[in-house]
Formats: C-alpha cells, structure tokens, sequence
C-alpha cells in the first residue's frame, strides 16, 4: 500500500516511530491523570460548574500561550522546546503528588496544578506538531497527523478506564504519580533525537515582531481563516463530551470512577476508528463532507449522551463521537501544515490551537455553567445543536481541498550588492519595481497584482501600493516598504515555489526590453532633527 493510503506508512521512519511510541506512554499518563483530577474535584466539591472547570483550567493555557509558544517553535531548537516543556510538565506533576499524598489538595490548588501542567502543553505542542514534518516526508505527513491522533486516543481507549480503576484502587494521588514517572519515557527519546537543523544567516525574529508576522501570515491566507472559523465552533460545541462526563456518570447512568473511565474509553475507541477510517474517507469525500459528517454526528452522539439512561447506549454514542472528534481535529490539523511553509508552520498551528482549545475552554466553563442551571441534559442539547449551527457555517466557510501546492523555498533571491554600507537594521527600506505593460494586458496584470499584494503583505511588506505614471501610461510601479534591510531580505527568503507562477506571470506580460527595473532605498528625514526649524522658537510678529 502506498504512503498515501496507509495509515501505518509514517512509523517505517525511524525518528517519527521512537518518538511516536514514547508519546503513547506520555499520553497515557497524562489521561490517568485527567481522570485524577476529574474524579478528585467531585470528591471535594459539590459545584458542577468546578468540576467543568477542570477541563477549561487544562485548555486554557493552549489558548492564552500558544502563540508565544507557535513563536519560539519557529525561531528556537524544537527539540529543545519540547525538552523543556516536558521537564516542567514533570516537575508541576511531581509536586501535584506530593500535594495530594499529604493531603493539601483544595479545589483551587487542584486547578492551579492542572493549569500549570497545561501551560507544559501549550509550550510543546506547537513545536511536536511542526517537528512532524521534520521527521517524515510531504507525502506522509496526512497519515502522521491522522497517527498521532490515533495514539492519543489509542491510549483513551485504555487510559481512563486504568485511570478509573487506580482512582478506586489506590486514589487520585496514585494517578498523579502514575503520570509523573510517565515523562520519561518521552524525554529520554527527545534527548537520542539529533535532528538536522537548518541553516540561517539572518538573525532571529524578535518575540513581538515573529508573532506578529504569524498573525499577519494567517490574516492574508483564506483557507486558514476558514480551519479557524470552524475549528472554534467545533471546540465549543465537542467539549461538552469531556467537561461534563464525569457527571453523565454520576448523573445519568448512576456509575462510579470504573464507570466514568469506561466511556472515556469508549470515546477513545471511537476516535481510534475514526483515524483508521480517516484516509480512505480522505480518498472518497472532500473537506467539507468530512467536516459536516463529523459535526452531525457529534450532535447526534451528545444528544444520545443526553437521553440514554444505560451506560452500554451511552458508550454505544460515545463511539461515535470519539470518531468524529478525530475526524476533524486531524483533518484541520493536516489543511494547516498543508496550507503553510515551514517558516511559518508553528505559528499557525499554534493560532489553530488558540482558537480550537479557547472554543474548549469556553465551551467548557459554557457546559458547566448551563448544567449547573439547567441539569446537565439540557447542558448536552445545548452542545448538540451548537453543532448542527457549525454545518450551516459551512456554507459560508467551507473546508478547502487538501491543497498540492509547494511551500518549499523559491530561492531564487540573491542579495544585491550595494553601494551603501548599510548594517542589517537600517532603514526603512523603500522598494520600487516598474513594469511596462501594454493596454490589452492590463486586466489580467492588475488580477496578478492584487494576488501579488496579498503574497506581499503576508510575507511581511508594508504600505503596499501600485501607482500609474500620469505622462507615461504604460508604466507601472509597484512599491512597498520594510522596516530595516534585514527584513527585507527574510521578506524575499519567504518565497515559495507556489509563488513562482505569479511572478513568472506578471514577468511575461512585461514587455520592455529589460526584466522589470527594482529600486532599492532607504528612507531618510529631509530635515534633521537637530536643524528643525519648528521646533525653535516662534517669531514674535508684534516686534
């Protein structure tokens, strides 16, 4: 079976399979874990909206760092990042069971912990989902997210239910520890991983100004906008499933611990389904059909979640909606690695994350509340139809196809050489390049114009515009500006092969006996600051 269709392809690579499984063990921990704290904030309060909190305390740093971290996964070592995240993930864990063993735990303190472990998480994901395309091929790279969604709920499928069954064997403290020991695994293989490191001659982007170019990036890039539009609604609505669980166990089907680990499990069976289904359905729908599947059938399992007195039909629609979790978190996950150039990958994913997990934080404390008010049945019909709403913003926002573009550098810039000496942060730099363009090639060359504005802007142009000389018609000037020299040239190392056609293009319509002419300049004040002369003092005109 090809690398396209199979889903198993990506572990035949070394890196991606050692790190792959030790994730698995990770995982594994970190699900023992959620059910710890699930369980343990029952026991320690009566308030349902607390227990729902433990979800949000979990998905709210994803939303609130994420993009510092999508920033740091671009300009730093990955590996590195996860390293660290890893070993503070570690750290937060241990004191969490040394806290529940003597006995301290208070429902603040449990959330404060929870927090801090999902701070861990914001830190690493970003870098662990953009390394994936470092460890495997373009071609493979749809079955390695599918495969890393698969782990994950390879070890829901069993996770909570051992998690359940530790909780009523041994307590929350023993699933706390059981998630401690369970970082090591991954940290050891992070440590054998020496990936080869790309090479750059510019300096790092300052903090500020990388995630201001991820957002600016994402801003001018259409499909992205449309993941992110659906992403949060799918986020607001799916996390009804994990926030209100543990009280559909108590609640609704009048269960325990064991039970409330057994549909957890059910869930991850689900989502293991899901993912082996998930290239196939790739093969024979489009985006959007998968989408719309997964978003009806989410609401189709929650509203079965919500009338189901039995905790067989209850797990029954929890395999659905494990499905359809997998579903469309991994295809969102793939348009965006697909639609973004390595440079950048980090910061978009990290801004999916954002959006996704700050629908889940929001939707969660959303849940909780409305099962606080009005029973957590009408809690889950609520998250039903919040679902039903996302395929109608379908029609508006509609997943684009997997794309096949080329997002590989262009390369074909080369510095000029320059008759100034200027140093890297000089500027601003003002760019002109003219075009002479006949009369009958104008419409065409003002449509690649406006598709060269956005692949300007997005790159990191400012103050794009295209002027018509008033005594020369037929020439055009196209002129933008960036804020030091080095800006500019990492505005041209950004070029994909993607980009090649429209430049190519508007090359061909140009028909002066020269390629297009570029003026390089540096901006400069015509009156220096020490010579202003409204600045002195005013002449007194009544002398």
């Amino acid at each position: 079976m090809s690398s396209n269709s199979s889903t198993l392809a990506p572990l035949k690579h070394e890196i991606f399979r050692r790190i792959w499984f030790a994730s698995l063990a990770s995982n594994f921990g970190g699900l023992v874990q959620a059910v710890g704290a699930a369980w343990m904030m029952t026991t320690i309060t009566a308030s349902e909206d607390m227990v729902a909190l433990v979800q949000t305390s979990t998905a709210l740093p994803i939303m609130l760092f994420s993009l510092i971290s999508g920033a740091l996964a671009d300009n730093f070592d990955r590996r590195r990042v996860m390293l660290i995240a890893q070993c503070l993930m570690l750290t937060f864990s241990a004191i969490l069971t040394l806290c529940a063993l003597l006995g301290w735990i208070t429902p603040g303190l449990l959330l404060l912990f929870t927090f801090l472990i999902g701070c861990g998480t914001a830190l690493n994901n970003p870098s662990w989902q953009a390394s994936v395309g470092d460890m495997v091929p373009r071609e493979d790279l749809p079955n390695a997210v599918t495969l890393n969604s698969m782990g994950f709920n390879m070890t829901r499928s069993v996770g909570p239910a051992l998690g359940g069954i530790i909780v009523a064997a041994a307590g929350a403290a023993a699933a706390f520890a059981v998630n401690t020991v369970s970082y090591f695994a991954l940290i050891y293989a992070l440590i054998r991983w020496k990936p080869a490191l790309p090479t750059s001659t510019l300096p790092r982007e300052k903090l500020g100004s990388a995630i201001f170019a991820g957002l600016r990036y994402i801003s001018m890039s259409p499909n992205l906008e449309k993941v992110l539009v659906r992403g949060f609604v799918f986020g607001v609505g799916a996390s009804s499933v994990l926030a209100l669980l543990p009280i559909v166990a108590i609640d609704l089907v009048a269960g325990g611990p064991l039970t409330y680990g057994f549909m957890l499990g059910s869930f991850g069976i689900g989502a293991i389904g899901g993912g082996a289904l998930n290239a196939r359905l790739r093969e024979a729908l489009s985006s959007e059909t998968i989408i719309r599947y997964a978003f009806a059938g989410f609401a189709g399992s929650m509203a079965l979640t919500a009338s189901s007195p039995f905790v067989t039909l209850t797990c029954a629609g929890l395999l659905v909606s494990g499905a359809c979790w997998v579903l469309a978190l991994s295809l969102f996950n793939t348009i965006v690695q697909l639609s973004t150039p390595r440079w950048v990958v980090g910061r978009a994913l990290s801004l999916y994350q954002t959006v996704t997990f700050g629908g889940i934080a929001g939707g969660s404390w959303l849940w909780g509340i409305a099962a606080d008010q009005y029973g957590v049945a009408n809690a889950l019909y609520g998250s039903a139809v919040v679902m039903l709403i996302g395929i109608v913003i379908g029609v508006r926002f509609p997943m684009p196809a997997f794309a096949s573009l080329n997002l590989d550098p262009l390369n074909r810039f080369i510095e000029p050489a320059l008759g100034l000496d200027i140093k890297p942060r000089s500027g601003p730099i003002v760019i002109l390049v003219d075009y002479q363009i006949g009369d009958a090639d104008l419409p065409e060359f003002l449509k690649l114009m406006a598709e060269r504005r956005r692949i300007r802007i997005r790159d990191g142009a400012r103050n794009w515009a295209l002027m018509r000389d008033l005594e020369n018609p037929g020439i055009w000037t196209e002129t933008y500006h960036t804020p030091t020299w080095v800006e500019y040239i990492r505005h041209n190392q950004r070029r994909t092969q993607a980009d090649a056609e429209n430049m190519d293009r508007l090359r061909a319509l140009h028909n002066g006996n020269e390629p297009p002419h570029v003026h390089r300049m540096i901006e400069r004040q015509a009156i220096p600051p020490s010579d202003d002369v409204f600045h002195k003092a005013p002449i007194d005109l009544h002398h």
